[in-house]
């Protein structure tokens, strides 16, 4: 019924739990999850968990707030990228806050190796004709600089993908949708000081929107603070119904649908 359509199951904190947290999704009737790679080093292990299980599907990439870590080429995410149930590119993008605020006070102009990283996952998308899962955080207008300039406006040869965990503003999200992109939304949805964000989220249109939990980030409420994990990725949806007026069950059947329509090979 519902779908994860961004979690991280190879995390110490979930991959430990992980029968629990399968039976917690099959009661919760989340029936499919993307697990996500973040680096170069940790896609055997979650490449493993989708090859393991019938219902997980992943993908291949290095997040723009890794460092120190295996700098992917073209041809690393490339032949990944091809692997059984591998759907794909990312998570890649942008991150001038993490950069800025937590490592250093760095300027922009200091993170041109996040540009070229992201510019590697794009070409990759690209060539293996596969979408992108795209995080930004006080970079949007870069982020979508970048995509243009790479092609990235919904032409033909364009990857496309989905701005994941959105909490970015009506503006960033008309610039999202205008290159084709999907709009996923998560736990913070919820939360008590994110009116601005359900603002955002009653704005999007349904058949571009997917949830996710990003877990084991951003629980939901009533579980905010806690670890969070797929099974709390219908709080999301009864979210998006309260706001757009509709049945939980209709918000998980298009966004399901939406899910396989962005990455089809994850049916």
């Amino acid at each position: 019924m519902f779908v994860d359509s961004h979690c991280h199951l190879s995390f110490p904190e979930l991959a430990e739990r992980l029968p629990e947290i399968r039976q917690a999704m099959a009661d919760a009737q989340v029936d499919r999850a993307l697990c996500i790679c973040t680096t170069l080093e940790e896609f055997e292990s979650v490449h493993a968990l989708a090859t393991s299980y019938d219902n997980f599907w992943c993908t291949v990439g290095v997040h723009p707030d890794n460092e120190g870590v295996a700098e992917p080429s073209f041809d690393d995410l490339v032949s990944r990228s091809k692997l059984p149930r591998v759907v794909a590119i990312g998570e890649t993008g942008l991150d001038y806050y993490q950069m800025q605020e937590r490592k250093g006070g760095r300027s922009i102009s200091d993170m041109e190796w996040q540009r070229d990283r992201f510019r590697t996952h794009i070409r990759a998308a690209q060539a293996v004709k596969k979408p992108m899962v795209i995080h930004t955080r006080a970079s949007s207008a870069d982020t979508v600089a970048i995509l243009k300039d790479e092609g990235e406006d919904g032409s033909p040869g364009s990857a496309g993908g989905v701005f994941h965990c959105f909490t970015e503003t009506a503006a960033v999200a008309r610039a999202a949708l205008d290159l084709g992109f999907y709009i996923s939304f998560s736990g913070i949805l919820t939360f008590k000081s994110a009116q601005d964000l359900r603002d955002v989220a009653a704005f999007v249109p349904m058949d571009r929107m997917l949830i996710e939990t990003d877990s084991p980030y951003l629980a939901p409420m009533p579980y905010r603070g806690k670890t969070n994990n797929p099974s709390y990725v219908p709080f999301v949806a009864k979210q998006i119904a309260q706001l757009r007026q509709l049945p939980v069950e209709e918000v998980a059947a298009v966004t399901s649908a939406n899910f396989e329509r962005l990455f089809p090979q994850a049916r």
